[in-house]
């Protein structure tokens, strides 16, 4: 078994905040198995590099020999976390739950030991609360102190609505780490407050409060805004191989280093190495561990192969000019693109190429003269053999 200073040290690696480290230490140094839990409300069908930058740490865990506790927040899901959001938003029925749950159970499988998981769901005991235990949980924390969460009081200083259900959610995901008397919980930064309120009614309960790790929040293909499906710029980790490999080698050689330091499994020793080496093929190498990991590294190996053959006629450049272009509703067309990126002299230009088959998008022919590319996509335009440019939508 490793010690508790190197236990520390890969439980540290990529994370942004340890609450509080000594108490973790001292957890450890037990020598029994934590219990450490992370929730996700199913909120969408699938699963995105995004959540499994947490996930991947959970694993870590998981291979340090600990408890893991993956939640699904069948219950949570309902309420809606109105984290990041500057409006109330429409709670999920529990058909909806129940189908995206399924999809995230089979889906984290592909990261975490199946056989070393325990999958919880929160309607396990939010249920049994009824309307008086609810009541009674609620007594335990006063509304000043939920104010205190940043979304709250922006959109309570500028009189913005909030309903009382999102006041509840923070109280109902705290009471999660209560049932599961959880050692330790995982998040995104934009968790901290729910974290901490699970801790501090977890004294409240007599109970030994949970260490808290928080992680980075993924950029979006985009390289802005964070990696949502609503949003578009997004790897869903059950796309086909070939839209995972194409998608990763899509994105800025500045973002591409963001995700191999959250993503890759590689040592940190073997990542420095990589910084000596071109981009394009450091870009092509974690694209392919990305493919492998969530299909195989046969699948992997086709896709690169794939993408290889796609790019070759137009002999694509290592190296292109790259550009972020703002779109309104509905996405921008493509003819404006190839004129905003100077690839054509104008949208009429553009027209004709496209009819002479001389436009490629990401290596595939454009025909369709009316095509829309929706805001958070990056994509690799071509216009004839040497004209390229790497576009962020935005």
């Amino acid at each position: 078994m490793c010690s508790i200073e190197e236990a520390i040290q890969t439980i540290r690696r990529g994370a942004v905040e340890l609450i509080v480290e000594e108490e973790l230490a001292e957890k450890l140094a037990s020598r029994r198995k934590l219990r450490v839990k992370l929730g996700l409300d199913p909120t969408a069908p699938d699963l995105h590099l995004g959540h499994t930058v947490v996930i991947n740490k959970l694993r870590d865990f998981q291979q340090l020999g600990h408890q893991v506790q993956f939640l699904i927040g069948d219950f949570t899901g309902m309420i809606g976390d109105p984290t990041g959001k500057n409006q109330t938003r429409p709670p999920l029925t529990r058909e909806e739950i129940e189908r995206n749950a399924k999809t995230y159970q089979e889906q984290v499988f592909k990261i975490l030991d199946p056989g070393k998981t325990e999958v919880l769901y929160n309607s396990q005991w939010s249920d049994k609360l009824g309307a008086e235990g609810i009541i009674r949980l609620a007594a335990k924390y006063t509304v000043s102190q939920l104010l205190e969460r940043d979304d709250f009081s922006k959109r309570f200083a500028t009189e913005k609505p909030i309903a009382l259900h999102e006041l509840l959610y923070p109280l109902m995901q705290g009471y999660d780490s209560v049932a599961m008397k959880a050692d330790v919980e995982l998040g995104g930064t934009d968790q901290k407050f729910n974290l901490l309120v699970g801790r501090e009614l977890q004294k409240q309960y007599g109970q030994e409060p949970q260490c808290i790790l928080t992680m980075p929040l993924l950029e979006g293909l985009d390289g802005k805004e964070k990696m949502s499906k609503s949003l578009g710029n997004y790897v869903g980790i059950a796309e086909a191989p070939q839209e995972i490999f194409g998608k990763l080698m899509s994105i800025s050689d500045d973002l591409m280093w963001r995700y191999v330091e959250l993503l890759s499994f590689e040592p940190p020793a073997t990542i420095a190495q990589w910084k000596k080496d071109h981009p394009r093929e450091v870009k092509a190498r974690f694209a392919k561990e990305i493919v492998a990991r969530f299909h195989s590294r046969e699948a992997a190996t086709r896709a690169e192969e794939d993408f290889e053959s796609r790019f070759r006629e137009g002999e694509m450049p290592s190296e292109m000019p790259e550009l972020r272009l703002s779109a309104p509703v509905g996405g921008i067309a493509i003819v404006q693109l190839l004129k905003l990126a100077n690839l054509t002299p104008s949208t009429s230009e553009a027209q004709r190429m496209i009819e002479q088959g001389g436009v490629k998008l990401d290596g595939e022919r454009v025909s369709d003269k009316a095509l829309k590319i929706p805001a958070g996509r990056t994509v690799i335009a071509q216009v004839g053999k040497r004209k390229f440019a790497r576009i962020t939508v935005q």
